[in-house]
């Protein structure tokens, strides 16, 4: 799904870049959400802390941590 129109950005790429460390900030800069009309920066912003704390809890339970 779609989560920024102006820029063409998915709620996929923008899971995967959280999963993969990047900050809301980081997102912001590396694929420009909430840069135009601005509408998406919440919803990128709840997606990063989602995956960010999905993230941490799986973590949690792994030995590999």
């Amino acid at each position: 799904m779609y989560v920024c129109l102006c820029k063409a950005v998915t709620q996929q790429q923008i899971r995967q870049a959280a999963a993969d460390g990047a900050s809301y900030a980081d997102i912001r800069k590396e694929l420009g959400v909430g840069t135009d009309c601005g509408c998406c920066g919440q919803c990128a912003k709840q997606i990063v802390r989602e995956t960010s704390t999905t993230a941490v809890a799986a973590c949690e339970f792994s030995e590999a941590c």
